[in-house]
């Protein structure tokens, strides 16, 4: 693959929490020069991202993130503030609590309802394969599926671990025909964001795509 094919698979992606406004504004400009399929920031730079460049680039951003544990009416409410702001697409968390807990009808029930807020706009999953056993990632992609969203993501980039392509493979044999893979958290090389798109996956997350035009 050429690096400006990667790139049109790209999310680039700047969360950290002391993250400032020029350096938003410098990501910005880097996916459009870049062509990337987004950028994904925080939710409190929708607002001005889309007042300065407008339709020029999707904006992506992230909710109930990292931890996804909060309330799911919190959830849904930032989610509604976020798509009121201009966010063309969501990437949240599900509450991982409820997951280990074995109540998988709540985390499904949680993903279909933020999706009917979503309506067209596209929505990803996260769910955080560091902190789950492989039964529960296959039942995660069967809820992520029956609960109609867009794509069944690996990391947050905040977690103990990020994506791997064992999980890609696992995800790729258990999710629906109509939901995508995004794969974030780690990858950092031109190799392994064509390794990961080959394996199946949609979209990359990733804060380095400047190392494909260097």
């Amino acid at each position: 693959m050429t690096n400006q094919e990667i790139a049109h698979y790209i999310d680039h992606t700047l969360l950290k929490a002391f993250c400032t406004w020029e350096q938003i504004d410098d990501l910005c400009k880097e996916a459009i020069e870049y062509k990337t399929a987004s950028v994904c920031i925080p939710p409190n730079y929708i607002s001005r991202v889309k007042a300065k460049y407008g339709d020029e680039l999707p904006v992506a951003t992230v909710i109930g993130f990292p931890l996804g544990y909060m309330s799911r009416e919190a959830k849904l409410e930032e989610c509604s503030v976020a798509l009121e702001d201009g966010a063309d697409e969501i990437d949240m968390v599900i509450n991982i609590t409820d997951v280990k807990n074995g109540a998988i009808e709540a985390v499904e029930d949680e993903i279909r309802e933020m999706k009917h807020l979503c309506d067209d706009k596209i929505l990803k999953v996260i769910v955080e394969t560091c902190y789950l056993t492989e039964e529960e990632k296959i039942a995660m992609c069967k809820a992520v599926t029956n609960a109609g969203a867009d794509y069944i993501k690996t990391s947050t980039g905040f977690g103990t671990a990020g994506a791997t392509l064992e999980d890609v493979k696992l995800f790729k044999a258990n999710i629906g025909p109509d939901v995508k893979i995004k794969a974030a958290g780690g990858i950092r090389t031109k190799e392994e964001m064509a390794a990961y798109i080959e394996a199946g996956c949609s979209r990359i997350g990733c804060s380095s795509t400047k190392v494909l035009f260097e």
